[in-house]
């Protein structure tokens, strides 16, 4: 198995190349009038598409009001589950979940990294 900071370096490696090429295709995007006038009128659309969207959601009234309550509610229990996942595995227990049908759910951890303000010294 690779070593986590050699996978780490690979990944920052590939994502500065990414980053060149998405520049280099943004740009050759650019000088083609086909795509400016494409990305206008699907500017238009997208805020037309708003619109309606909200019109909908004024005429549902109360009703779209619980289902904008519903999503909160529903994104603050899925945190809610996956601390109480990560502190029931970190007590070595196993960890799963069962629904009416009696179809078991097993968790799937994902590890990622954040940029620290730390830097750390040469050598160390």
């Amino acid at each position: 198995m690779q070593d986590l900071q050699t996978v780490f370096n690979q990944i920052r490696e590939a994502k500065k190349e990414m980053k060149d090429i998405r520049a280099m295709y943004k740009d050759a995007l650019s000088q083609t009038d086909e795509y400016d006038e494409t990305v206008e009128k699907a500017k238009e659309l997208r805020e037309k598409k708003k619109q309606i969207e909200t019109r909908v959601q004024n005429q549902m009234g109360k009703a779209y009001g619980r289902f904008e309550d519903l999503k909160n509610d529903v994104a603050a229990w899925e945190q809610l589950i996956n601390d109480i996942a990560m502190t029931t595995l970190m007590d070595g227990k196993t960890v799963e979940v069962v629904d009416e049908f009696n179809n078991r759910y097993e968790p799937i951890y994902a590890v990622r990294f954040k940029k620290t303000n730390e830097i750390r010294p040469e050598g160390v």
